[in-house]
Formats: structure tokens, sequence, C-alpha cells
């Protein structure tokens, strides 16, 4: 049974920094497609970052050079760590792994205020 449990969302003022934890379990991160994606009400799920079993990186054009995204194979956990955040940042963020289906975390809110 796949699980992606994340954390480290939270409130933080604009220009500030948060990570994101996903820690998983029944999927191995070092040898699966990892992303994360946000939501906000009424709009599709985007990507924001995902990273590839070589260790390949995407980032939304939006975040570029804000964020990035890593993993612990160890501790089989990948992260988010946001830096210089916005406003227009505030979304849930979800983990998402890419194995033999999609599997998905229950997302956790990050909320960026002016």
């Amino acid at each position: 049974q796949v699980q992606l449990v994340e954390s480290g969302g939270g409130l933080v003022q604009a220009g500030g920094s948060l990570r994101l934890s996903c820690a998983a379990s029944g999927i191995r991160v070092s040898m699966n497609i990892m992303g994360w994606y946000r939501q906000t009400p009424g709009e599709q799920r985007e990507l924001v970052a995902s990273i590839n079993s070589g260790g390949l990186t995407n980032y939304a054009d939006s975040v570029k050079g804000r964020f990035s995204i890593s993993r612990d194979n160890a501790k089989n956990t990948v992260y988010l760590q946001m830096n210089s955040l916005k406003p227009e940042d505030t979304a849930v963020y979800y983990c998402k792994g890419m194995g033999l289906r999609d599997y998905w975390g229950q997302g956790t809110q990050v909320t960026v205020s002016s």
C-alpha cells in the first residue's frame, strides 16, 4: 500500500521560506518520478516541480529560482524548499508519486500573507 504524507505547510509572510516534506511508503522515491503540485480553489492542480530517478529536476516557470525539489533516499522522502514566497504561491500543495499508477498525498496548506 502506497502512502504519501506531506508536512511543513503553514502561514508565512511574503519573502519568507518554507520546506515541505513528503514521506513515502510503498514506493521508492529514488526509483520513480516524484512531484509537487499545487491547487487553489476553482483552479486545476498544477505542477510545481518534479524529480526523476536520475535526479533530473523540472520546475514551473513561476517558481524557477525560488523553489528547489530534492530527495533523501535513505529517508524515502521528497522535499520542496520554497524561498522568496509570494502571495500567489498560496495553495494546497500535494505530493505525487508516479509509479505503476499515480499516487497522491492528502495535501498541505501553504498561505503567504502580503
